[in-house]
């Protein structure tokens, strides 16, 4: 048989992950099913994902009868669903986390957003909710925002496997890897098993180049025109150069010795804003060996109905991507400002699909009562 586009991507060192989750498609099977037929390891969640799937979702409709008996909250009854549904795939996925040695088999569950600049606040609820989904093979989601950069360190020398969200600039990534390494010291120091704190961190892709592509073409030159849908990938090509050159270093390789496990770079943002641009363009254009691509479910079965992957595209790409963040700065056009504003914009996108599954979940225990 012929290799299908989504088997190649895992050959080529791609970890195959769904951006999406609902118990519908867990109660039905879907999940199992694109795990045998998509080669699907992991599964990432966000409030805007789980808002989604509460507002269409009659398969929570018993669980929320239960809760109103209860007579919890909205904010508890979101975080007793929530964390269900990340357990109950997390077993789904125990085998492959198993047999992977905890490489793959990850499932997501990000802590509130209104936390983002909360630190403390961030801590605490991480910890809640790694013990209420009770998997060993959970991730817990933090914005790398600046308070997001000490509650990873602090979350990480707890033990705990974490999801860095949100990253947007280089600079930032190199900050999530500092905090990353700072956890690891801390963990060692406090006796934890290194070897069993996994972590990646979720570089976004297609919204760089939504706010750059708009004001390329506010600027309107030839050059400019020339420039667009080329950022994101350029980003984050120079984002896995990052990555190589931080766990190379003499920290780095300190702690991978003491058992330690590198913090993978996840391609984030993954489906395209632009209906004029290939449907796969973030995929096939982020091929490199250790590296996440979580994908929406309409990303996924694009990439296995056509996908052309064509083995690394990311390493022998780092002159041509300086060379064209360069070339997009020589415009006017501000990296820094460009990646400054869809951080602040991440977060309070997400704060308002919290909202809105607040609202859901609120409206769902009052007609239940």
């Amino acid at each position: 048989m012929t290799e299908t586009p989504t088997a190649a991507l895992s050959s080529a060192g791609v970890s195959i992950w769904l951006d999406d989750l609902s118990r519908s498609r867990i109660n039905s099977g879907d999940l199992q099913r694109l795990i045998a037929e998509r080669n699907v390891v992991g599964v990432t969640t966000n409030p805007t994902i789980f808002a989604g799937a509460l507002a269409n979702g009659e398969s929570y409709a018993e669980q929320v009868a239960v809760l109103s008996a209860e007579g919890v909250d909205a904010s508890r009854a979101v975080f007793e669903i929530t964390t269900d549904d990340v357990a109950a795939a997390s077993k789904i996925f125990s085998s492959i986390y198993e047999s992977s040695d905890g490489y793959d088999g990850r499932v997501s569950i990000e802590v509130e957003p209104g936390l983002a600049h909360d630190a403390t606040g961030t801590v605490v609820q991480a910890q809640e909710l790694w013990a209420k989904v009770g998997q060993p093979n959970a991730m817990i989601k933090i914005p790398a925002t600046e308070a997001g950069l000490v509650a990873i360190t602090e979350v990480i020398a707890l033990g705990i496997s974490v999801n860095v969200t949100l990253i947007f600039s280089l600079e930032r990534y190199r900050a999530v890897i500092n905090a990353f390494l700072t956890g690891l010291e801390r963990a060692r120091t406090a006796g934890h098993d290194l070897s069993t704190i996994h972590s990646v961190a979720s570089f976004f892709v297609s919204r760089v180049d939504a706010e750059i592509d708009k004001r390329l073409a506010a600027v309107g030159t030839k050059e400019a025109l020339a420039l667009r849908s080329k950022a994101g990938i350029a980003n984050a090509q120079l984002a896995y150069q990052v990555f190589e050159q931080a766990f190379d270093s003499e920290r780095a390789r300190g702690l991978l010795a003491a058992g330690a496990r590198k913090q993978r770079p996840l391609w984030a943002s993954t489906g395209v804003k632009d209906p004029s641009l290939p449907d796969t363009l973030y995929v096939t254009g982020l091929v490199a060996a250790g590296v996440v691509n979580t994908m929406p479910e309409k990303t996924l079965e694009a990439t296995f109905d056509h996908g052309v992957v064509t083995g690394d595209t990311v390493t022998r790409a780092y002159d041509e991507a300086n060379a064209v963040l360069d070339a997009v700065d020589a415009t006017g056009v501000s990296y820094t400002e460009v990646t400054e504003l869809l951080e602040k914009e991440g977060v309070e996108k997400f704060v308002v699909s919290w909202n809105e599954l607040l609202e859901t979940v609120d409206t769902a225990l009052r007609a239940a009562r």
